[in-house]
Formats: C-alpha cells, sequence, structure tokens
C-alpha cells in the first residue's frame, strides 16, 4: 500500500525528497532491444528544469540523469538498449536550501498538503513538503522519455493554452514555437508571449501566483488500446495527470465542453478514408470511444492551481492550535502551470506505453 507506482505492464516507482540527496525512478516492464540514450532523457528534464527564466523559481538544479540498470552500452559509447530488466534512473539534488523553510516547521502552510499529510503519517517533511514536492516529477519525465520510445511512430506534444484570466488564440497555434527559445510558457501562440511576460510579472512582483491549463496531445496512438469499463485508457490518462501535483481537473477531447452543445455537433461523424477504413471528420472524442482509441490523436487538458507557496500572508494554524499567519519565503514557480508541460507530456507518453504493451499481451497483436 505505499501507493508509489503506476502503471500495469509498464511500472514506473519513482523514489526520493525535495531536500533528500537524490530522487530516481525504477521503470519495470520496458520490452528488450528499444535504443536510448542519456542525452535523449536529459533533452526531455531539460525542458522542465527550474530556474530558466525568471517566470520559474530559481532553484538552481542540473538535473542530470544517470542510468544505473537496465541497458546495455553499445560500440558508440552513447547508444543505449534496453535488456528487459528494470530500467533505474538517478538524478541528485544539488541546490537544497532547508533553512528557508524553518519559520513553516510548525505551521501548515494554506493551500498545502501539510497538514493533510501530517493528518495521516503522524509527521511532516516540512523542507520543501518532501514527496509532496513538486521535485518529484522530475523522475516521471525521465521515465516519459522512454515510454516515448515504447510505441513505434508515437509522438506526445503539450502546451500552455490558458494562464489565469489570459489564454491563447488557437488562430495562431503553431507547435513548432513551443520549444523556441524566446518562448518561456511553453505557448503555441507567438502573440501570447508578451501578454503572459506582463500579467505574470504584475503577480510575481505582488507575491502572489496563479494558476494554468495545459494541453498534452499524443499522435501515432494505435486504434484499439484500452478496454471497456475499468480499464479504459482515458480513465488512465485521467488518472495519471490528476496525479501530477497541483492538478485540479482534467478533460478529454472537449471535454467540459461536450455539456454545452447537441449531440449533432458533438458527434464526430465519420467517412471511408483512401485505405477503406473509417475516417473521422473531428475529434470531439479526443481520440477515444468507449475507453478504447480509435487511432485519432489521443488529447487531454489538465488545470494546475496557483502555486501554494506565495509571499502574500494568509491565515492558517500551527501544531498547536494557535491561529497564525503564513507568507512561504523561498524560491517558488509563480506559476507551477509553466514547468508541467513536459510533465503532463511524460504521464501521458507512460499511461500510452502501458496499454500498448496490456493490448499487444491480452491479444497477440497491435
Amino acid at each position: 500500500m505505499s501507493h508509489n507506482t503506476f502503471g500495469h505492464l509498464f511500472r514506473v516507482t519513482t523514489w526520493g525528497e525535495s531536500h533528500g540527496p537524490a530522487i530516481g525512478c525504477v521503470i519495470d516492464g520496458c520490452p528488450p532491444g528499444i535504443e536510448l540514450s542519456e542525452a535523449e532523457v536529459q533533452a526531455d528534464l531539460d525542458r522542465r528544469r527550474p530556474g530558466q527564466s525568471r517566470f520559474v523559481t530559481q532553484r538552481r538544479e542540473p538535473d542530470r540523469v544517470k542510468i544505473l540498470s537496465g541497458v546495455l552500452p553499445q560500440e558508440d559509447g552513447e547508444t543505449l538498449v534496453t535488456t528487459g530488466t528494470p530500467i533505474s534512473m538517478l538524478i541528485e539534488n544539488v541546490d537544497q536550501r532547508s533553512k528557508d523553510y524553518s519559520e513553516i516547521a510548525q505551521r501548515y502552510r494554506p493551500g498545502h498538503a501539510d497538514y493533510a499529510y501530517e493528518t495521516k503519517y503522524g509527521l511532516r517533511d516540512y523542507r520543501g513538503g518532501g514527496r509532496s514536492s513538486a521535485r518529484e516529477t522530475a523522475t516521471r519525465v525521465a521515465a516519459g522519455a522512454i515510454a516515448r520510445k515504447v510505441v513505434p511512430g508515437l509522438k506526445v506534444r503539450g502546451a500552455l493554452v490558458a494562464m489565469g484570466e489570459k489564454q491563447i488564440d488557437r488562430a495562431n497555434w503553431d507547435w513548432n514555437f513551443v520549444g523556441h527559445p524566446d518562448n518561456p510558457f511553453f505557448t503555441p501562440d507567438p502573440e501570447s508571449v508578451s501578454v503572459f511576460a506582463d500579467y505574470l510579472d504584475e503577480i510575481r512582483k505582488a507575491g502572489s501566483s496563479v494558476g494554468a491549463v495545459i494541453e498534452v496531445v499524443a499522435e501515432g496512438v494505435p486504434a484499439g488500446l484500452g478496454a471497456p469499463i475499468y480499464g479504459k485508457l482515458d480513465q488512465d490518462v485521467c488518472a495519471n495527470l490528476m496525479s501530477i501535483n497541483a492538478v485540479k481537473g482534467v478533460e478529454i477531447g472537449n471535454g467540459f465542453e461536450a455539456a454545452r452543445i447537441r449531440g449533432e455537433e458533438n458527434a464526430d461523424e465519420m467517412r471511408s478514408g483512401p485505405d477503406g477504413k473509417p475516417q473521422f471528420l473531428s475529434n470531439n472524442a479526443g481520440g477515444v470511444l468507449g475507453g478504447i482509441s480509435t487511432g485519432e490523436p489521443v488529447v487531454a487538458r489538465f488545470a494546475v492551481k496557483p502555486t501554494s507557496s506565495i509571499l502574500t500572508p494568509r491565515k492558517s494554524v500551527d501544531k498547536q492550535g494557535e491561529e497564525v499567519e503564513v507568507a512561504t519565503k523561498g524560491r517558488h514557480d509563480p506559476c507551477v502551470g509553466i514547468r508541467a508541460v513536459p510533465i503532463g507530456e511524460a504521464m501521458l507518453a507512460c499511461t500510452i506505453a502501458d496499454h500498448y504493451l496490456r493490448h499487444r499481451g491480452q491479444t497477440g497483436r497491435i
């Protein structure tokens, strides 16, 4: 009942705390014969890494990954091949400042898991939250880099589509811009950068924070993944995205918008494609019908709440039940949703890899 593992056949276990010596993960069930390199895993981690702009936490973590097991080095010295045994990866913590949290050691931070964790376990790690810290998500990104390689032809991408009361113009959507060096927000809309920057600067200088909405899209997903009732693909996508720190809502396809339109608008009509297979004329279902993938892109969005660690004092209580005010010092993201983009991609990739292997195991085909 430790609940540190997700997945059925592609199983990921994460370990470590925010202010411990290291964090890491173990992937069990990855098929043998998959080529990868530490550099490929590192590339995904670099997208999530803190300290890359004034809009994220200034904690300086290089997040250098070390693959410790489950791979066989090749002659070129860079290429690794998975062996089918557990893949263990380690990321050292090098820039902890535990003293930043000394003032809240006896106080519960509003919006944080402090009180809930202490109620459950009888103690808590006040130094950055321990296991409840978003620092743990770096290991998921590492796992996601390998998951992307399990399904042939799979492409998983994400973008920030709204920040607080500001949102992108979908008419300007450009996937190529999401990773542009002049784009600190993972936004697909070039015109939104200055809007988000001015908006977040104002919020950051006020000692506050704001939430965001992230959209993740998986293309190249084979039709037939998932199972009716208790093994639905969209069910597991939602569960895994909801497991990300600060996520408070998930939707698939057009999501809650489906409740505001009529049936003829919502139904994805079909025609016969060039190969004789059905071709969908829209994708309101987000690539999943009856819990099973249709072959269309799997589309999900998730809402990330404002960062709870803020400088603005908030009412709370301490361990003795005394009423206090709490202002959280230290280095924190004014919008934690920004760095949630590669995390969402990783969780979607892991979910699809798991269902791909489950489908192959059940049916013997893809």
